[in-house]
């Protein structure tokens, strides 16, 4: 199975986007592209190229070659697909689910970096996804997500900011996204990868400086 590209070429960005979205009767939001400007040539104005791929196109295309890689590995699977916010979620269920997930999830991980290469190579571009094996994931967010709330509590109480162990970017930004409305907390990223972290710090806000 191959992925369907679509691309099409317009004076600008706007325009060849527009043209792409009447051509396919779909959303932006409903699409990953990648855009690329062609220069002119001597009296000719320059164009923009789109590669273009609907998100459901994509997730089909991550479902069969997962199913072929994993049969590959001597494992029957059935795959569940959903779509939500351009998030392609990719959820595994088979008897051999230790096989699937591997030591400290390293398996799930490789299996998740070879599908986003897969779309790279194809469109230019890697996808926003979620692939789990059953709820693994699920779960080991639920626990990243605790522990930057009670983190997050402490450095409230005491003002001291606090550095969390060394993570992808996925789960730096699960913890980003969790405390993004917490009172007196911001959160950055902080070191250079594979020893990237985030560090949870103390703000006052302007209420706290009405009040002194």
């Amino acid at each position: 199975m191959s992925l369907k590209v679509t691309k099409v070429e317009a004076k600008t960005k706007e325009d060849a986007l527009n043209k792409a979205l009447e051509e396919l009767s779909i959303t932006e939001e409903e699409i990953i592209y990648k855009s690329e400007e062609k220069k002119g040539k001597l009296f000719k104005a320059g164009s923009c190229i789109l590669t273009i791929a609907t998100i459901k196109d994509i997730a089909n295309y991550l479902k069969e070659n997962l199913k072929e890689i994993v049969t590959n590995m001597g494992v029957d699977v059935n795959i569940e697909v959903s779509i939500r916010e351009q998030q392609i979620t990719l959820k595994m269920y088979s008897d051999k689910n230790n096989i699937l997930i591997g030591k400290n999830g390293q398996t799930l991980v490789a299996l998740t970096n070879i599908l986003k290469q897969m779309i790279y190579n194809e469109l230019g571009k890697y996808p926003y996804l979620l692939l789990d094996v059953e709820n693994y994931k699920e779960k080991k967010i639920s626990n990243i997500e605790r522990t930057a709330k009670r983190v997050a509590r402490e450095v409230a109480k005491t003002k001291i900011d606090a550095a969390l162990e060394n993570m992808n970017s996925y789960n730096r930004r699960i913890i980003h996204n969790v405390l993004t409305n917490y009172k007196n907390i911001v959160t950055v990223s902080e070191g250079e990868e594979p020893n990237r972290h985030v560090v949870i710090k103390y703000v006052e806000s302007k209420e706290d400086n009405k009040s002194e």
